[in-house]
């Protein structure tokens, strides 16, 4: 007599994942917790170390993007000088004052409710946004 075929199992092996990190929030939720209801000082550091680091970085990113801006520019003038390529400065110019138009429209769609929800944000939160405020313009410094 031919054995029985072997029949796969309907049971397949799962991991268990530990989900008492995401219940109890990660180490940094737990540590700052709502910083909005938290002391002054409190709110002043967090505010003053998160601007600082934004700033710094604000900082670094801006130089290496203006880098790269002012390098490219320098090489298509470069290259328009010695004829390797013709720029139709018409077609640009207009391309420029298409995309001026429609960022002009969507900023204005924009930007007046973005200015509401800073100073709601601020008015709420001084300390945080003031500490913000330093902290930016020293991570500029620095």
């Amino acid at each position: 007599m031919d054995p029985a075929p072997d029949i796969e199992s309907d049971e397949e092996e799962f991991e268990v994942l530990d989900l008492s990190e995401v219940r109890n929030g990660t180490w940094l939720q737990r540590v700052l917790g709502d910083v909005s209801k938290a002391s002054v000082a409190k709110q002043i550091t967090v505010g003053g170390a998160s601007g600082w680091c934004a700033g710094y970085l604000f900082c670094k990113v801006g130089k290496a993007a203006a880098a790269a801006l002012g390098g490219s520019l320098l090489l298509l003038q470069i290259a328009n000088y010695q004829g390797y390529i013709k720029i139709n400065w018409r077609k640009v110019r207009k391309g420029v004052d298409q995309a001026k138009k429609r960022f002009g429209q969507q900023a204005n769609q924009t930007v007046p409710g973005l200015v509401e929800n800073v100073t709601e944000f601020a008015g709420r939160n001084l300390f945080l946004a003031g500490g913000f405020a330093g902290g930016f313009l020293l991570g500029l410094a620095s």
